[in-house]
């Protein structure tokens, strides 16, 4: 149940308020794959298609969004291609969300700002495409991407292709496994790594099948162990991109945002753009897969 002090900063769709009135399933979608993750008119395709995917399914999809000031939990067809075509959207985490809200700005919710609004909402499951974690030479910049302690501290579940493949894995799960978050490889013993199905890393938990990730879920409900849990699912075979093409992508990318002082929030779109054109439209390809996989999941 929304608090009362959040209420009035909040507009819940109908649909998912009937949804979650009536004990249905829901499942949050973030906005920042919106907003800042692919041009258009691609990512007003991907995100009416996943919602579609999230409907098929039998749940209620609730794309999460700050739209002039007020925290969207859902949006409607318009609103949704609107803010597929906005210009100068804020990319928003735990920081800057309510500074959105009080300031009447228009932003994407990044992982971390869509498991507060959706923990706000009492949506319990949240499907993206990947999420932040620990960013390559992070012992000297210390970029550590808030998502990692939003994980620690909010109670929803976070179906991903694992961590983005640009960012330091390793680092990443060690941050996840400081901070008490289950990360459960979903019917693999390895890492998936965003774009490619494998990663040299070992998967901390495996699980097979959905009804396993929900019993499991109960189970450290009915402990008092608070905080999120990471699903990891592999993006479909017929999608990846195989991880030693995609490591010589990456590089190239990081060594020309370094060389052009790229910092903070603006490294990780700019290194998805780049990564895109290095790709000839691959990656892309592959991003929306596996989004619409881990929204199916």
């Amino acid at each position: 149940m929304t608090p009362d002090a959040a209420r009035h900063h909040l507009d819940i769709a109908p649909e998912v308020s009937q949804a979650l009135s009536r004990g249905g399933a829901v499942v949050a979608l973030e906005s920042t794959i919106i907003t800042h993750g692919m041009p258009y008119p691609q990512n007003a395709a991907m995100a009416a298609g996943v919602e579609e995917i999230v409907r098929a399914e039998g749940a209620t999809p609730a794309t999460i969004a700050v739209v002039g000031g007020r925290l969207k939990i859902g949006l409607s067809q318009a609103e949704r291609e609107a803010l597929a075509r906005a210009q100068g959207a804020m990319k928003l985490s735990r920081a800057d969300l309510a500074y959105a809200v009080a300031q009447g700005r228009t932003g994407g919710t990044t992982v971390a700002a869509t498991m507060i609004a959706a923990h706000l909402a009492g949506i319990k499951v949240f499907a993206t495409g990947g999420i932040g974690g620990v960013h390559r030479g992070a012992a000297t910049s210390f970029d550590i991407s808030a998502d990692l302690d939003e994980l620690a501290r909010t109670p929803v579940i976070v179906v991903s292709a694992g961590a983005k493949a640009i960012l330091d894995v390793a680092k990443t799960l060690e941050v996840l496994e400081t901070r008490g978050v289950p990360v459960v490889g979903f019917g693999t013993d390895v890492m998936p790594a965003f774009w490619s199905r494998t990663s040299p890393f070992p998967a901390p938990v495996r699980l097979d099948t959905p009804q396993e990730i929900a019993r499991f879920q109960a189970v450290r409900d009915e402990l008092g162990i608070g905080g999120g849990m990471l699903v990891a699912n592999p993006v479909p075979e017929e999608a990846e991109i195989p991880a030693h093409e995609m490591a010589a992508h990456i590089a190239a990318a990081q060594a020309e945002l370094e060389a052009r002082g790229v910092t903070g929030k603006a490294v990780t779109p700019a290194l998805l753009a780049r990564i895109l054109e290095l790709t000839g439209g691959a990656s892309l390809k592959t991003n929306i897969a596996l989004v619409e996989d881990n929204a199916r999941l």
